[in-house]
């Protein structure tokens, strides 16, 4: 491997921190994963373990390699120990505040000048992150996609502080460390795939919110008319009806056009705690494991 990136941190460990975690352990590299405190660390490392366990299961995976992606981890509670790090990720919620409280931190903390902070937000702008350190140029936006150790797409995303060594770094990262594919996009509202995406999903809403058509009709539409693999429902009980809230929010504030207004069905769903497969009930209902 070319790229001299082999200590990786990263900081959240829910479903995506988890599966980026995963796929660096598994790649052999040196991986620390940062979360709230002792507990939410303990059940990172319990969630890491379970996915692994599946891909056994599965045959994707020998046994032997997941035991030795799970010697590549580490888990904290303590961002400090992530001081060594040449790239930390960045994976909590989808908070530009909470974000932004997040790279401040970690550009007091990461020692290295040359060192990456990625962040794998679907929507915010990557700038306004870089912003809240002082070294806005090795800031960049690395976007990974659900579930993260199966789909093979990353979004590479630069800033107009974005240094051009710090993207090359990265794109050659997430190929050659991790054996994804690249695609590059503008720091915009929702990037590349969640721009054309979203107003998709939000528009299979409004049709279950009008009663035009259920929940289950839709997403057969789509899968048996279009050959989607999923249907719009499902798939964004898949992504999290909260994640898929959030990000039209961020693409309404950033182009004021009304196909990315969250319908209000959405937003009452979220209001109610029905975020999809994660709670176990969105516009389906699904068995939590």
């Amino acid at each position: 491997m070319s790229v001299g990136i082999r200590r990786v941190g990263v900081v959240g460990g829910g479903q995506m921190g988890a599966g980026i975690a995963e796929v660096c352990a598994r790649a052999g590299l040196d991986t620390v994963v940062c979360e709230a405190d002792a507990l939410a660390a303990r059940t990172a490392r319990e969630r890491v373990a379970a996915s692994l366990d599946r891909a056994v299961r599965r045959g994707k995976l020998e046994p032997s390699g997941a035991e030795d992606a799970l010697a590549h981890l580490v888990f904290t509670g303590s961002l400090d120990d992530l001081a060594d790090r040449q790239l930390v990720v960045e994976a909590v919620v989808e908070n530009a505040d909470a974000k932004a409280e997040v790279f401040g931190a970690l550009d007091k903390i990461v020692e290295d000048p040359r060192a990456v902070l990625a962040t794998n937000t679907s929507s915010l702008p990557v700038m306004r992150l870089g912003m809240a350190t002082g070294r806005a140029d090795r800031v960049v936006g690395l976007h990974f996609f659900n579930p993260v150790p199966v789909l093979p797409l990353v979004e590479v995303v630069s800033s107009l502080h974005t240094s051009a060594d710090t993207v090359l770094l990265v794109e050659d990262f997430a190929t050659r460390a991790l054996g994804k594919t690249v695609v590059r996009s503008q720091d915009r509202a929702g990037f590349v795939v969640n721009a054309l995406l979203v107003p998709y999903l939000l528009s299979a809403v409004r049709m279950a919110e009008s009663g035009f058509a259920t929940a289950a009709d839709i997403d057969a539409g789509m899968e048996l008319g279009c050959a989607h693999p999923m249907g719009p429902l499902r798939l964004a009980d898949l992504i999290g009806l909260d994640t898929v809230a959030s990000i039209a929010e961020s693409l309404y504030d950033e182009f004021r056009e009304q196909l990315y207004a969250p319908p209000p069905l959405l937003q009452r769903m979220v209001e109610a705690g029905l975020l999809g497969r994660k709670s176990g009930r969105g516009f389906h209902t699904y068995d939590r494991v």
